[in-house]
C-alpha cells in the first residue's frame, strides 16, 4: 500500500470528499485506513468500571478504502500519486511525483 502511518491524505470521493486529515491506523491487508476526523461514527457503549469505560454515546473514525484518498505533497498541500527511490547510501523512499519530495521517514 502506497500510504502509510502519519500521512497527510486528502479524500478523493465520497461523504468526506476534499477533507484532509492525517492516518492514525493503516490495515494493508484490506487495504483500509483511518483518517483523523474522516468517516465518524457514534457506537452505543455499555459502561465497564473494571476497564473504566464510563458508557454512552462514543464518537470514533471507521475505515475508509485507500483507494479513495491520495497523499498531500509536502511543498504544494496538493494530492500527489506516490513514487519510491533510492538513495546513495541504498534506502528506499518514498517521494511526491508532483514535487519530487521525500514523503515521510527513511526505510
Amino acid at each position: 500500500m502506497h500510504i502509510a502511518k502519519d500521512d497527510t491524505v486528502i479524500v478523493l470521493s465520497g461523504k468526506y470528499r476534499g477533507k484532509m486529515g492525517r492516518v492514525l491506523r493503516a490495515y494493508p491487508d484490506a487495504g483500509k485506513l483511518i483518517v483523523e476526523h474522516v468517516n465518524v461514527i457514534k457506537r452505543h457503549t455499555r459502561p465497564n468500571p473494571q476497564k473504566g469505560i464510563q458508557g454512552g454515546i462514543i464518537e470514533k473514525e471507521g475505515p475508509i478504502h485507500a483507494s479513495k484518498v491520495m497523499v498531500v505533497d509536502p511543498t504544494s498541500g496538493k494530492p500527489t500519486r506516490v513514487g519510491h527511490k533510492r538513495l546513495a547510501d541504498g534506502k528506499k523512499v518514498r517521494i511526491a511525483r508532483r514535487s519530487g519530495e521525500m514523503i515521510g521517514k527513511e526505510k
